[in-house]
């Protein structure tokens, strides 16, 4: 649990801000969840996905103002403003990269539920000093978040009597959750939007219409051909690098997709030799994936 006085600053996240008379429209002809969702009372996940399905870029959309905010990695904001404005075409949408003027501040789910008229629910969300707070939509347990201009925040934070903590233990407490956030760029093109455990994580609606990808990720789904995850695991002993084979007994089940500090693999499930309990061999390493609460499995 993390403590409801500390709040983050996420300095390594960054913010696009999308407004125009056709943005509604433009959305939901991209992404992977139905932007109608989005209200000043909901936020949600949602990811852009190549034509195939295949795993780009992925982000938290907040309503704002006549627009949408787009949370999302720091490191692939310039990417995801580029892959938006080459699908804009004659749409009247303005894109805008903010990430220099805005920032988000992460801080506990117990906090979150001290500001006014809120509830227990991911993605629920309100404001505060006419600025989105807001659930995790991926996962109430992340806590709650604030998209603030950076002239605002300190003064705002001081007000919420909160104590700005090393991030690090935020992104500790999200990777023993088994949720990704760290050089996602790692992941791109590389898996299947769906293997990211995005239908858990509440990034896809199944209903809406069709989206970049949609074809491929139905697919999968309706058919039952969902074989593979992107899991989280810990190293036990010795050292690895990205796109190493990991074995058990010299035969193959998956690669490792994210070796950092925060380690997580592709994995192969329909077989009889991928188990939890188990020890696998990755390059010089000995490793062992564990399974994340919220997954099913």
């Amino acid at each position: 649990m993390i403590n409801e006085k500390f709040v983050f600053i996420l300095e390594d996240r960054g913010v696009l801000y999308i407004n125009g008379s056709d943005t509604n429209e433009f959305l939901q002809n991209l992404i992977t969840n139905d932007i109608y969702k989005v209200t000043d009372k909901n936020s949600c996940y949602a990811s852009l996905l190549t034509p195939q399905g295949k795993y780009l870029y992925d982000f938290i959309v907040v309503k704002h103002k006549n627009g949408f905010f787009l949370d999302c990695e720091k490191s692939v904001a310039e990417g995801l403003y580029k892959k938006m404005i080459s699908y804009k075409l004659r749409s009247k949408v303005e894109i805008l990269n903010l990430s220099n003027e805005f920032v988000i501040a992460a801080f506990s789910h117990a906090k979150f539920l001290e500001f006014e008229e809120t509830k227990s629910q991911e993605g629920f969300t309100t404001k505060y000093r006419e600025d989105p707070v807001f659930l995790d939509p991926r996962n109430k347990e992340l806590g709650g978040r604030l998209i603030i201009n950076l002239e605002k925040l300190y003064l705002s934070l001081k007000k919420l009597n909160l104590k700005s903590e090393n991030p690090e233990i935020y992104y500790d407490y999200s990777f023993n959750l088994g949720i990704p956030q760290l050089q996602t760029n790692l992941l791109k093109e590389k898996l299947f939007g769906i293997e990211c455990n995005f239908e858990e994580l509440n990034a896809i609606d199944f209903k809406k219409g069709c989206y970049v990808g949609q074809e491929n990720t139905s697919r999968i789904k309706l058919k039952n051909k969902l074989n593979k995850r992107l899991l989280p695991f810990k190293i036990l002993n010795g050292s690895l690098s990205k796109d190493e084979k990991i074995t058990f007994e010299e035969k193959e089940i998956g690669q490792t997709l994210m070796p950092n500090k925060y380690n997580f693999g592709l994995v192969k499930l329909n077989n009889d030799i991928f188990r939890f309990d188990r020890i696998f061999k990755c390059g010089n390493a000995e490793i062992k994936f564990f399974k994340p609460k919220w997954l099913n499995l």
